[in-house]
């Protein structure tokens, strides 16, 4: 169930709440509460909707317009709908904005999402360093939708040649027992320039066990011992860790994740992929 927060109730919260009483605990009989948070909004407000990550709050204004905040009164963005808009929800994560039309009796779904800035220094890329458009990818080996996103991927880039980059980063999920052995053992090749041959090759592997990681490494020629012993090095495991946090920063829960020039990617076939790239182009490519 959707949090749909009851736009009356939050009225009761005086804007004027000086600091120190914010989290005061109050109580009235059985019933106990303290104020967590409270900003003014810059319009009338008519309805309001929080995700349930409690990441994003959205109020319908009366000026035919959806502010989206932080919990702390932040803005993040507006979008303009009909003036006839009586009420607003939204998807779990925020990511659908569902309007009512009091008039015309309709329902409009909008599909929403924010471009995110993403640090790739020191990732892996294919393609021209300097192509206009980068397609960042967080991915984890043992994801059997990962791997069958990377044709994709070849076909995109060979489409494309000198307009795009691809850009791995690592997000090995806790429900896949190998994957973080797999990304250590893929950042570990890729101190001794063999990055895409260990990426591919585990992509390749379809019976993950402990002893797989080592034979993809023999596979693809590395030095085993220069292997083992980066494995066990603190770069390494730093270098992953900043990964996973430039995921949570984006907001990445799931993988694949794909960003163009910063924007969520929602659908990943080939076709879709390729019309994301030629708007990009068209915007006047990286920013």
């Amino acid at each position: 169930m959707l949090k749909k927060i009851i736009f009356c109730s939050f009225l009761l919260l005086p804007l004027s709440t000086h600091a120190q009483e914010l989290k005061k605990n109050n109580t009235s009989g059985d019933l106990n509460w303290s104020v967590q948070a409270t900003w003014t909004i810059p319009v009338k407000p008519l309805d309001i909707a929080q995700s349930l990550d409690n990441k994003k709050v959205f109020i319908l204004g009366a000026d035919s317009k959806v502010y989206i905040f932080t919990p702390d009164g932040k803005k993040m963005g507006e979008l303009p709908v009909d003036a006839n808009t009586t009420a607003i929800d939204i998807a779990p994560r925020g990511e659908m904005l569902y309007l009512i039309n009091g008039k015309s009796n309709s329902y409009t779904a909008i599909d929403i999402s924010f471009n995110q800035k993403i640090d790739i220094t020191g990732a892996p890329m294919q393609g021209k360093a300097d192509a206009p458009v980068t397609m960042v990818v967080f991915s984890d080996f043992e994801c059997p939708w990962c791997s069958k996103l990377k044709p994709v991927l070849d076909q995109l880039l060979a489409h494309n040649k000198d307009k795009l980059r691809i850009v791995f980063k690592h997000m090995p999920l806790q429900m896949h027992p190998q994957a973080e052995p797999a990304a250590l053992a893929a950042i570990a090749a890729q101190k001794q320039g063999k990055f895409w041959e260990m990426h591919d090759a585990l992509f390749e592997v379809t019976n993950w066990t402990p002893n797989m990681i080592d034979e993809t490494a023999l596979k693809v020629g590395l030095n085993m011992e220069k292997f083992r012993a980066d494995l066990a090095s603190q770069e390494i495991q730093m270098q992953l860790g900043k990964d996973k946090t430039d995921a949570q920063l984006a907001d990445v829960t799931s993988t694949p994740s794909l960003f163009i020039n910063g924007r969520p990617v929602r659908e990943r076939s080939l076709q879709a992929l390729q019309a994301m790239v030629a708007e990009a182009l068209a915007a006047g490519g990286a920013k």
